[in-house]
């Protein structure tokens, strides 16, 4: 597209940011001894189970326009899971079906933030919320985490100093890509009491909810916390749980009361989530707990063999995460991580996301995604200790 063609669009379309995490993928995806550690997926394929759901679907002829909101069968699942993970009931009508955790997110900031408003989040963060912040025409305004080898923190005080006039929504997602920081029940509740005093919604992105190495089967949540009708839209998505990155199939949970606007913004974007996708994630959701218990445990073995590994090695400095599955990690005397990642994979075949990717606050670290076999684990720590060693 010539340049004065790009002109013509809107500032916020220009300004979308590439992802810096791209740049890394293309210097080395033809690589032969490539272990590719960068996004944010494991590399198992969705089981069986759900995929049988989906062709059966498919051939039964479900492949028309559907409830905008989601099949009820798979909103009453949704209902039923949040009852038994929580331990109180929750209506249906909480929830949408969403094209994805990404459009989740995208339908939650279409509904409190646009041109002139203000989402405040805690970074480093996943980049595509700023990202769908600023296409909104709205700011994205990151307050720094503080990092110590004890574990990432988030100051309350410093994240409500930045609040003005002008401020719609707090972004908070716990547990967090990339930190792997979870925050507390007691922090929860403080923040929901400041953001209720002062009428700010909140953005909880929970996805990683359940890869939580605390006590427990799942990290602490604002459902623990909050009351029903409080300003809070949760995101989530199927593709982590239940191995189902590929299909695109998220949910979004909000007060029933908002339950048209939310169904216009769903018709005016995807129009509704397939069928035949709907079917695989409501047997995933359904008759996935043993799927989903496997890949808890994987991930918290790729975790002890990450951790272990690379505090063999001094100038290697990162706090232990405590949920989600990814090592946020620096090397000590090396602070351009873009260019860590690019001579790691070029020399080593270990392909990782520059911290840079996450915001400034990221600068100075690599994520490192650990929802892998066991074995490919074990040799990239192998490669990332001699390499340091050398370097």
């Amino acid at each position: 597209m010539s340049s004065k063609l790009i002109e013509t669009l809107r500032p916020e379309a220009r300004k979308a940011p590439e992802s810096g995490i791209v740049e890394v993928v293309n210097a080395a995806r033809e690589q032969s001894n490539l272990i590719p550690l960068w996004i944010g997926e494991g590399d198992l394929p969705t089981p069986p189970f759900i995929r049988e759901a989906a062709k059966l679907s498919l051939d039964d002829g479900e492949t028309f326009y559907t409830y905008q909101r989601g099949i009820p069968e798979l909103r009453q699942a949704l209902a039923d899971y949040h009852g038994e993970l929580y331990g109180r009931p929750f209506s249906p009508e909480r929830f949408f079906v969403t094209g994805s955790g990404m459009h989740a997110i995208e339908l939650a900031v279409q509904c409190v933030a646009g041109a002139g408003d203000e989402v405040i989040y805690p970074s480093p963060a996943w980049p595509n919320l700023a990202a769908a912040v600023e296409v909104m025409g709205a700011k994205s305004v990151p307050v720094a985490m503080d990092f110590s080898p004890e574990g990432w923190s988030l100051d309350v005080d410093r994240l409500f100093a930045q609040v003005t006039s002008r401020t719609k929504a707090i972004f908070l997602n716990s547990p967090s890509n990339p930190t792997g920081w979870v925050a507390s029940r007691e922090l929860l509740a403080a923040i929901l009491e400041r953001a209720r005093a002062l009428g700010l919604w909140i953005i909880a992105d929970e996805v990683y909810g359940r890869f939580y190495y605390g006590t427990g089967e799942r990290a602490p949540s604002f459902y623990d916390v909050a009351e029903e009708n409080d300003r809070i839209l949760y995101v989530n998505t199927f593709s982590k749980n239940w191995a189902m990155t590929g299909w695109r199939v998220g949910w979004l949970s909000a007060p029933a009361e908002l339950g048209q606007v939310i169904e216009n913004l769903i018709q005016y974007t995807t129009s509704g989530v397939a069928v035949f996708s709907q079917r695989g994630a409501l047997t995933g959701l359904t008759k996935g707990r043993e799927f989903l218990e496997e890949q808890i445990a994987r991930a918290r073995e790729g975790r002890r063999i990450t951790v272990d590994g690379l505090s063999a090695h001094q100038r290697i400095r990162f706090a232990a995460p405590e949920g989600a599955f990814y090592f946020f990690f620096g090397v000590d005397g090396i602070s351009d991580t873009r260019q860590l990642a690019l001579d790691l994979v070029r020399e080593t075949g270990v392909g990782l996301a520059p911290g840079s990717a996450f915001g400034a606050a990221g600068e100075g670290f690599l994520r490192l995604c650990f929802a892998r076999r066991q074995d490919h684990l074990s040799d990239v720590v192998g490669r990332i200790v001699d390499w340091v060693a050398k370097a």
